[in-house]
């Protein structure tokens, strides 16, 4: 039986090999934003809005500070977002207990259940491509993930995984 190639063998991948890779990350973000997007285009709202119900579900009670920095967003772009989300009863906004200048987000019900659609579909997308690919390609997909952030990103990525432990 042929050996697999050493990771070393793998450092030396061509500009083809790389371009390809680029291209299959490109086509596999459409796929898995699709389902997402046919939802969201039913109420007006778009991919910015999806990223900020995710990571205020994740986090609740988040503040609006922490949100920019874990989203990259200008302040003016997440106050857009978030005003409609606000305005349409998808997000609360709490001020601060000791920071009066704080605002604290969490779902609403009525968010929480549109988190839960958002989320099943891209569950249900990414379980059956695991499922297809195997547990090594899966450890293996994470891996070339988190390799590609930068040192920051990787540092919030490993925040937020440790919150929820």
């Amino acid at each position: 039986m042929p050996e697999a190639p050493s990771s070393e063998a793998l450092l030396f991948l061509t500009d083809e090999q790389l371009r390809q890779g680029i291209e299959a990350m490109f086509f596999a973000y459409r796929g898995f934003t699709a389902d997402p997007d046919r939802i969201l285009a039913t109420m007006a709202y778009g991919r910015a809005h999806h990223r900020a119900i995710h990571f205020i579900a994740r986090c609740p009670g988040t503040k609006v500070s922490n949100l920019l920095n874990i989203l990259g967003v200008t302040k003016q772009s997440l106050n857009r977002v978030l005003r409609t989300l606000v305005e349409d009863g998808l997000v609360e906004s709490r001020v601060g207990q000791s920071d009066r200048r704080e605002r604290h987000l969490t779902l609403t019900e009525e968010g929480r259940a549109l988190e839960r659609q958002l989320s099943d579909a891209q569950r249900a997308r990414m379980r059956a491509a695991y499922r297809n690919a195997g547990p090594q390609a899966v450890a293996g997909f994470r891996t070339v993930l988190e390799a590609m952030m930068d040192p920051e990103m990787r540092r919030q990525y490993h925040a937020l995984r440790e919150a929820e432990q």
